[in-house]
């Protein structure tokens, strides 16, 4: 079972299914509430909500959501480009593998996947996937290309790939989300990260917000049922980390604290 079909079975199996979210919280049908660690794989390390939901409304109540080129797109370009520092070209993508296939075709030694505190530089880097952080069940992935490394592309007859269409809605609550990371990234720092180290170095490696398993892979999945018995959802993919839910009560993690799982 897919690692996404598997959380939420186990899920709503548990407490029935989700009502709404909010901040680092997800609301039951059943009158739990859940403390959200997966975070949609990093597409809602911002949170659930924000500026980006209401840009998102705004331009969806335009009804400008057709398959037709609207202004939204190209602003995708320009946060990406705010983000990283630097002048790139921008492609949308349907998926990871398409996202690292384009991006393998012009760097296969220097790409790299963007993740927020972290010390790469990316100005090295000649790919960047960047997966958006907009909360939306959805694949789309960036790649951000160094431009020079584009025209030495297009130059020596390479076709420029198309971006794949995206919806003006969607595309405008991308954007801006981007601008919120870039605003957020001086805003959180290790001391808001490490005040639940007594309780989750226990169980993972934290390096920023990001959590990496110490619990053996062949025991993950009891790993994540037990979670979720603790109203903790985290990552259902051993190889995606979990991440630290920002500005949250250190009480949340008392279930686990009080029912350890062996590593």
């Amino acid at each position: 079972m897919a690692s996404g079909d598997f959380l939420a079975a186990e899920l709503a199996q548990r407490y029935g299914t989700v009502q709404r979210a909010r901040g680092y919280f997800l609301y039951t049908r059943k009158g739990v509430r859940l403390t959200d660690m997966y975070q949609e794989g990093g597409r809602a390390i911002l949170g659930w909500r924000g500026t980006s939901f209401t840009v998102f409304k705004n331009v969806m109540n335009r009804g400008a959501t057709g398959s037709f080129d609207t202004d939204c797109t190209p602003r995708i370009a320009k946060a990406v480009c705010a983000l990283l520092g630097d002048v790139r070209t921008v492609f949308i993508c349907e998926n990871r593998n398409a996202a690292l296939a384009l991006a393998l075709t012009f760097s296969k030694e220097r790409t790299s996947f963007w993740k927020a505190w972290s010390d790469i530089d990316w100005h090295a880097a000649d790919c960047v996937v960047i997966v958006p952080p907009f909360p939306w069940a959805s694949s789309v992935h960036l790649v951000a290309v160094k431009s020079e490394v584009h025209e030495a592309f297009l130059a020596s007859g390479f076709t420029s790939p198309n971006n794949a269409r995206i919806a003006a809605p969607l595309a405008a609550g991308i954007a801006r989300a981007l601008y919120d990371m870039i605003a957020t990234i001086p805003k959180r720092t290790e001391k808001d990260w490490f005040l639940y180290d007594t309780v989750l170095t226990n169980y993972w490696t934290r390096t920023g917000p990001y959590l990496y398993p110490k619990v053996a892979e062949s025991t993950y999945d009891d790993f994540v049922r037990h979670c979720l018995d603790c109203t903790l959802v985290v990552s259902p993919d051993y190889n995606v980390p979990s991440i630290v839910p920002f500005g949250v009560d250190k009480g949340v993690f008392t279930k686990l604290k009080n029912a350890p799982f062996e590593v």
